[in-house]
């Protein structure tokens, strides 16, 4: 069994215009200070990451990851989730993501995807350079408007998005695997990818592809009412990264998980910051060391109601508080013996 590394923190929803959150030397020494052994990046943050610098100069990588290291933190991954999202977009979504991307292919949709691929390889170049094995992202969505239809939707509809989800996805897996870099989809409701089924579907299409694998997040199935303790065993194979957050789901006579439209306050479920929801994370870390993940444990803060910089705070101490350091040998090693197989056999009447 191993140890899984952290706390590290996912900087997101921190990075800001202000200090200590607008550079990366100040956000850096925030988050060891908070007690993160290690932070997420997220590459589309220009205030304190170049990701073509970072594809194209092992140097300026060296540099980033030292500075990291001089205050107390180690680079765990980079996350291409914006990127991600860009690769495959339903025509219904094209507005409302046309800001992740950058201004010259805004209103292009042709040009956005070509540029979000581009993004999401210079991102894995990047992470080879950082000496990095993982790398987080979005799948992107062209079947989602259809996942609870009315009409019903016509035959081959689904076959034909997650084919050419596949299609598009294939090529980056295979430079993922040239870099060295497995390819981490977050499972998310939004995304094709929102599920165990669906990761099927795309695993099958692309071949079962090596470097396709998994961001394990369990608020994001408390929120579809899925079994997420079961969901580890099932593809603790393919699950390489961690994200701790917390959820609640308190379903009503009024509302269940579609949520009414309602703001994150008043939906039936919730993100919550860690210790404050309803996930079980002593099961979960458990099943993890038993699996064998020796990832990191990455909190990642989207509470509706607490502060974030409450929330970051706590959570490195909870999941402290929940790494299990594994244990090197059996509680019963004191009563073996040297393996005698002449008296196993007796034992047996053999």
């Amino acid at each position: 069994m191993k140890t899984i590394k952290g706390p590290a923190l996912f900087l997101a929803q921190f990075a800001g215009d202000e200090a200590p959150f607008n550079t990366w030397d100040g956000i850096t020494k925030w988050a060891a200070d908070c007690g993160y052994k290690g932070v997420q990046v997220p590459t589309w943050d220009g205030r304190f990451f170049d990701l073509a610098k970072a594809a194209s100069s092992k140097d300026y990588c060296d540099e980033f990851k030292s500075q990291a290291a001089a205050n107390g933190v180690a680079v765990t991954e980079l996350s291409t989730h914006l990127q991600g999202q860009l690769v495959a977009v339903n025509p219904a979504y094209d507005t409302a993501f046309d800001g992740f991307a950058a201004p010259a292919v805004q209103g292009d949709p042709k040009a956005r995807q070509a540029w979000a691929v581009d993004q999401v390889k210079l991102a894995l170049s990047a992470s080879a350079h950082m000496d990095l094995t993982e790398m987080a992202t979005f799948s992107g969505a062209l079947a989602w408007p259809y996942i609870y239809p009315w009409p019903q939707r016509p035959e081959g509809l689904i076959e034909a998005a997650f084919d050419e989800l596949a299609a598009r996805w294939r090529p980056i897996l295979d430079h993922a695997d040239q870099c060295g870099v497995d390819v981490c989809y977050e499972i998310h409701p939004g995304e094709d990818l929102h599920d165990g089924v669906t990761f099927e579907m795309f695993l099958e299409r692309v071949g079962s592809h090596a470097r396709c694998n998994m961001l394990y997040d369990p608020s994001h199935y408390v929120l579809q009412c899925l079994d997420y303790l079961d969901h580890i065993d099932i593809y603790k194979d393919r699950i390489k990264m961690f994200h701790v957050k917390d959820a609640e789901f308190n379903p009503t006579g009024r509302q269940g998980v579609y949520g009414g439209y309602q703001s994150w306050v008043n939906r039936a479920g919730r993100f919550r910051s860690l210790g404050d929801g309803q996930v079980d994370f002593a099961a979960i870390f458990s099943k993890m060391a038993a699996n064998d993940f020796d990832g990191w444990a990455v909190v990642e803060w989207e509470c509706c109601l607490k502060h974030p910089e409450d929330g970051a705070r706590e959570g490195a101490q909870f999941v402290k508080d929940h790494i299990i350091r594994v244990t090197d040998r059996a509680f019963d090693d004191f009563a073996g013996g040297e393996v005698d197989h002449a008296a196993n056999r007796k034992m047996l009447g053999i």
